[in-house]
């Protein structure tokens, strides 16, 4: 059972293939994504084959999914700096569901645009009602320490 030189040197050069053979659905060389000849990082193809598939329109233009994902990808950036800011602000290094909604409602255009949005794990805008807060006395303004007035009462009116 002896195998020659000859027969496994044909049988390695038949198992090797070269770069791109063999690729199916693969990108040649020299082509440009969408995306890049748009300058953009959001799949414009993707989201052209969403656009088709999800059946908003009989007809899909070729601009239309070049001009949603260059929105979206603006979003995406609007939203993500102010939520770094925030994570900045409360420093920390990673930006949590926190972060994003502090930054979504902080930001007035942001906050109208996703006003019926949960975010989960969001939380809260701090906020204390102006009535709840303990009101300034006249006596600490005019310098008698805080203590009450003579004559035993403890609530002015």
């Amino acid at each position: 059972m002896a195998v020659s030189k000859k027969t496994t040197e044909k049988a390695v050069k038949k198992t090797e293939k070269k770069s791109g053979e063999g690729k199916k659905g693969g990108r040649k060389q020299g082509d440009k994504s969408r995306s890049s000849k748009a300058g953009l990082t959001f799949p414009v193809g993707r989201l052209h084959r969403h656009l088709k598939e999800g059946q908003f329109a009989k007809r899909v233009g070729i601009g239309a999914p070049v001009y949603l994902a260059a929105v979206l990808e603006y979003l995406t950036a609007e939203i993500l700096e102010l939520a770094g800011n925030a994570s900045r602000d409360n420093k920390r290094v990673r930006i949590i569901p926190r972060h994003i909604m502090l930054a979504i409602r902080n930001d007035e255009e942001l906050n109208k645009l996703l006003s019926d949005v949960t975010i989960s794990a969001g939380g809260v805008l701090p906020n204390i009602h102006q009535q709840l807060l303990p009101a300034a006395k006249e006596g600490e303004e005019e310098g008698t320490g805080g203590k009450a007035p003579k004559g035993g009462a403890s609530q002015t009116y």
